[in-house]
């Protein structure tokens, strides 16, 4: 097992002070101070193996899960010249009853770039305003980092212990796929999830009102994600010159072909669900289109549009660097999202839209799954909203994007995404995701924090 030192690049019994920036707020509830902890290291995953401050946070995770009595390991990648090491914190939280197969709650420590300059904040200042965190990672997704370790104490502090053995998982490099990260630990490592069956994470567990009802969406699967690259080869030359070999020409009408692709609304047993339970909330009729009825759920269309159909998406051109001068190659980067299952397909349309004379390169992918809406795992979520919301409903969603339970489904656990949130009506929390200011309302991880640990002595 390749183990890390702790302290991982900050002075040891430094990185909670730097995570604080001096400032102690002790009146902050143990949840709001442990997340703006969280946020105020800079976790940036660039892509590509650049990244930075997962060695502090998971110091900071570590030495918190130690003082609580745990036994975590801090396990990952090792540095290499041009790479830096790429920790993930792990333990094992015991239950009442180790017979019992254990449960995964996992999270990711690393977040996706903000520049500052386009923030009304600091991003990393974890900031409290107007009722809220503010902070880069504050929705995506330390604040489920902080509603685990905030139970852990609190059951501690408590002599409380949840139903069965929990396995804590705090993943690096999630933002980039995963591949130093959950992947990497479920290929080197896959005794340390050993007997598990299911799974818990993101992207699931907030609030949409439709009808004037609250609904709970919990993530019952994923489209699968491919990101391709398209490599077109021509003759290079003087632009002034007649060129029927040009590349430049070649990626982009590859491209145009790819974006003139019309995906037609295909349901999945998840998606039908969703359609159904959003219909009956919104009073819509029967032959209300699917499109129609997704819009009645406010903020989270565009997400839950996303997963009605597969995505083709082109995102980069990188191509030529004089204006004279035809260059040799053209390469385009495409963002393919199919819906379980129909991964090879969706990739053969790509290839018949592109054509023989444009190569294609996957540079990753990951396969869609879905999960049962049923069973003892998802009655006890049902159970644990109506213990604290009992208006509310629970409906299953499928993510348009990817988590790392994509790689533990690869160990037969089964994944879901909720993280409980109960936000205002006029709150857009998808929106949030990856977004300018992020935030998120100090009174969500307080609910969160509660439905949580409701959880987790139910299941």
């Amino acid at each position: 097992m390749v183990t890390h030192d702790d302290a991982a690049g900050v002075p040891s019994d430094s990185h909670v002070g730097a995570a604080r920036h001096g400032d102690n707020h002790a009146d902050l509830p143990d949840v709001v101070r442990i997340v703006r902890d969280l946020v105020r290291f800079d976790t940036t995953n660039y892509g590509g193996g650049n990244a930075r401050g997962e060695g502090p946070a998971a110091a900071y995770i570590a030495e918190f899960l130690r003082s609580q009595g745990l036994e975590p390991v801090i396990v990952g990648p090792e540095a290499t010249p041009d790479a830096p090491a790429r920790p993930s914190v792990v333990a094992r939280w015991p239950g009442q009853d180790s017979t019992l197969p254990p449960l995964v709650l996992h999270g990711h420590t690393d977040v996706v770039p903000a520049d500052a300059s386009d923030w009304s904040v600091d991003p990393f200042a974890g900031v409290i305003r107007d009722g809220c965190l503010w902070g880069r990672g504050s929705v995506d997704m330390k604040n489920m980092l902080g509603l685990i370790l905030a139970n852990v104490q609190h059951f501690t502090e408590q002599g409380r212990r949840p139903r069965r053995d929990v396995i804590l998982a705090f993943f690096a490099d999630e933002e980039a796929g995963g591949s130093a990260g959950a992947a990497w630990l479920v290929l080197q490592h896959p005794e340390l999830f050993a007997e598990a069956r299911v799974a818990l994470s993101e992207v699931g567990g907030y609030t949409i009102t439709v009808g004037g009802r609250r609904a709970y969406l919990l993530q019952t699967g994923e489209k699968g994600h491919t990101w391709l690259r398209l490599r077109a080869r021509g003759t290079a030359g003087h632009a002034s010159a007649v060129n029927n070999d040009n590349p430049v020409t070649a990626i982009a009408r590859a491209v145009s072909a790819i974006g003139a692709i019309e995906w037609p609304i295909e349901l999945t047993e998840t998606t039908r669900a969703l359609v159904e339970g959003i219909r009956d909330l919104a009073g819509l009729p029967a032959s209300t289109p699917p499109e129609d009825v997704v819009a009645a759920a406010g903020f989270a269309k565009p997400f839950l549009s996303a997963t009605l159909r597969n995505t083709t998406t082109p995102t980069v051109i990188n191509a030529g660097y004089m204006q004279n001068v035809i260059p040799a190659s053209a390469e385009a980067l495409v963002d393919v999202r199919p819906l379980p299952g129909q991964e090879e397909p969706v990739l053969a349309r790509v290839r018949e839209a592109v054509g023989p004379d444009v190569a294609i390169e996957i540079i990753e992918q990951g396969i869609g799954y879905e999960s049962p809406f049923d069973g003892d795992f998802v009655q006890a979520i049902q159970q644990s909203i109506a213990q604290h919301d009992p208006e509310a409903v629970v409906l299953p969603y499928l993510l348009n994007a990817g988590t790392d339970n994509v790689s533990l489904t690869r160990l037969g656990i089964t994944g879901y995404g909720f993280v409980p949130t109960r936000v205002p009506d006029d709150f857009d929390f998808p929106g949030s995701y990856h977004a300018v200011d992020e935030r998120i309302p100090l009174s969500a991880l307080l609910f969160g924090e509660q439905v949580l640990g409701d959880l987790l002595e139910r299941y």
